[in-house]
């Protein structure tokens, strides 16, 4: 009842909500006879508080459109390339009119984005995938909000998400040959998982793989978040964090993790950081401060937008990850897409390069959790394998920041680089047919 509740109290809160809306608007247009009150910005600064607070937070759009590649503008055209009921494969196509640019931009690695289905939209890494984007063809997973999705579509196991990955790095691979593959945190498990089936049924697996921040080990350094995982019985979590959805979204009564549950989550792990973040605010819109407002705005888009999670894919990630280990225990049968059980084993990987990176001050993902993935892949060359730690970065800041593009993406650019045969880059080169040539019309990579 839970869900319902919210979901009641929500709607009888919009209409408060648009009003606080309204009346910051009010107070804070020039031409409105309200500004003129000597309390009018105050008025006007708390309203919009009020708004920013209560306001239903939609799935932000990545509004790429745009790179500078050596100087050359790039057009960006995002698309759906792969419709699953769960997830979309979203491709980012890079166009332009420049001969030189284009035979550069044709040669380059295709690289798969994983990004997390653990609360938040992936749009979550678009700065990663805009740093991407410079030197690589940038494809990502774009993860659906359960709620959205019908019951008719069936149910969403932990090995329905490892079964999609190897669906999509298939895909790129009849595209370019291979590809290479970046997960960010939750998704370094399920993506470890899919490259390890692929590497023990004999298949094509990826050039390279590049995990960020997530828990392969979780009972190293354990963090406040998997101190929970670890600490509340799995019968906990099933009778306390899962609800159905309510009749008036497309996916009712689906049982799922609800987002505002996980963002309560989210909030309670800083509270004091986040009053003080709104109170900063308020501040900022009395002094007119609109760089810092706009700030606020665009990190408070993005942080309160959260999705639901099929409740079968969370409860199995909460067994399998953080509570029965079963990935580093080589327990873990995942069932694949015609029925049969399949044990993983990463120690099958033989060719796939592999690069970890973590955040010093990881608050999420702790010290030694990705690394241990080399332990596992353990007949990967050591050549081929690199290990990353970065100084001073907390979770956030290997995939986003100025940690992220002056330390990280230069050693990730770097490895996959290393590891993408010229042949492979020449034969791409060569098939890869741009758009008829028109007078002034943008070419395709």
């Amino acid at each position: 009842m839970l869900y319902q509740v919210y979901e009641t109290q929500r709607s009888l809160m919009e209409p408060f909500v648009d009003f606080a809306q309204a009346a910051a608007k009010l107070y804070n247009n020039p031409l409105s006879p309200f500004s003129q009150n000597p309390l009018a910005q105050r008025a006007a600064a708390g309203y919009s508080l009020i708004y920013r607070l209560g306001k239903d937070y939609e799935k932000p759009a990545f509004g790429i459109n745009r790179v500078d590649v050596n100087g050359t503008n790039i057009a960006i055209h995002e698309r759906v390339e792969l419709d699953k009921p769960f997830c979309e494969l979203r491709r980012f196509k890079r166009f332009t009119d420049d001969p030189a640019t284009l035979t550069q931009l044709k040669g380059e690695p295709a690289v798969l984005i994983v990004a997390p289905l653990s609360g938040h939209y992936a749009t979550l890494l678009r700065e990663t995938v805009r740093s991407m984007l410079k030197d690589h063809k940038v494809y990502i997973t774009d993860w659906k909000n359960a709620r959205t999705v019908p019951l008719s579509e069936g149910a969403f196991h932990l090995d329905d998400y490892v079964n999609y990955v190897q669906e999509f790095i298939r895909h790129l691979q009849a595209t370019y040959g291979n590809c290479h593959v970046i997960s960010v945190c939750q998704p370094t498990v399920p993506v470890l998982a899919a490259v390890s089936l692929m590497a023990s049924r004999g298949e094509l697996t990826p050039l390279s793989m590049t995990m960020m921040g997530g828990p392969i080990d979780a009972r190293k350094s354990p963090t406040a978040v998997n101190n929970l995982a670890m600490n509340k019985s799995f019968e906990w979590f099933e009778n306390n964090v899962i609800y159905r959805v309510p009749s008036n979204f497309p996916g009712a009564g689906r049982r799922v993790y609800p987002g505002f549950l996980q963002h309560t989550g989210f909030v309670a792990m800083n509270p004091d950081r986040h009053a003080s973040s709104h109170y900063d605010y308020f501040k900022d819109l009395l002094k007119g401060d609109d760089a810092s407002t706009e700030a606020h705005v665009k990190f408070y888009d993005e942080y309160n937008a959260v999705l639901d999670m099929d409740a079968d894919y969370y409860l199995d990630t909460i067994k399998t990850v953080f509570q029965e280990f079963k990935l580093v225990n080589g327990t873990w049968d995942v069932r694949s897409v015609d029925g049969k059980l399949e044990r993983v084993r990463p120690q099958d990987i033989k060719t796939t390069a592999h690069f970890t990176v973590e955040g010093e001050l990881d608050d999420i993902s702790g010290s030694g959790q990705t690394e241990a993935a080399h332990a596992l892949c353990y007949n990967v060359p050591k050549a081929r394998q690199k290990h990353l730690e970065v100084k001073g970065a907390g979770h956030y800041g290997i995939f986003s920041g100025r940690r992220w593009r002056e330390v990280v993406y230069p050693q990730v650019k770097a490895f996959i680089a290393a590891h993408h045969p010229a042949s492979l880059q020449a034969a791409v080169a060569a098939s890869d047919t741009p758009l008829a040539p028109k007078k002034k019309a943008a070419r395709r990579k």
